[in-house]
């Protein structure tokens, strides 16, 4: 059974650290803090990979340790994520890796997708499912 989740985050950290300049084109790692409020309340740790070249193009991968309650259930998951823009396209993908759950989160798997309102807002939407096992223990 897949279950939902929407929460609202703010970035509380960003700690970007230059690898390399030159020619336009730069890779930098980037340490991201997050506080999560909604059906998941928490908080959340990342480490970004991202490029940059001329005409704003732009790549980034990471990942990303949630920590909290979701939907009620407390543990932690691995976040990926994987964003490129190049000529005026943008496609991102945000997945959480498979047996990286812990506490009663584990089993935990599936989509994520990043929103950003009109007002600047950003909300994190989870599609996700629990192996069978943690789904039993969770409704007892």
């Amino acid at each position: 059974m897949t279950l939902h989740a929407t929460s609202a985050f703010t970035i509380t950290g960003w700690e970007p650290t230059t690898i390399d300049d030159r020619d336009g084109v730069s890779l930098t790692r980037t340490k991201v803090v997050k506080t999560f409020t909604g059906d998941l309340e928490g908080t959340s740790v990342a480490e970004l990979l991202m490029a940059g070249a001329p005409n704003d193009s732009a790549a980034y991968v990471g990942f990303e340790r949630i920590e909290g309650k979701l939907n009620g259930r407390s543990g932690s998951f691995i976040l990926r994520h994987h964003a490129v823009s190049a000529r005026g396209e943008q496609s991102a993908t945000w997945m959480i890796l498979a047996d990286s759950g812990t506490g009663e989160l584990q089993g935990i798997s599936g989509p994520a997708q990043i929103v950003i309102g009109a007002d600047g807002g950003h909300t994190l939407v989870l599609d996700y499912d629990l192996s069978a096992d943690q789904e039993m223990t969770s409704h007892k």
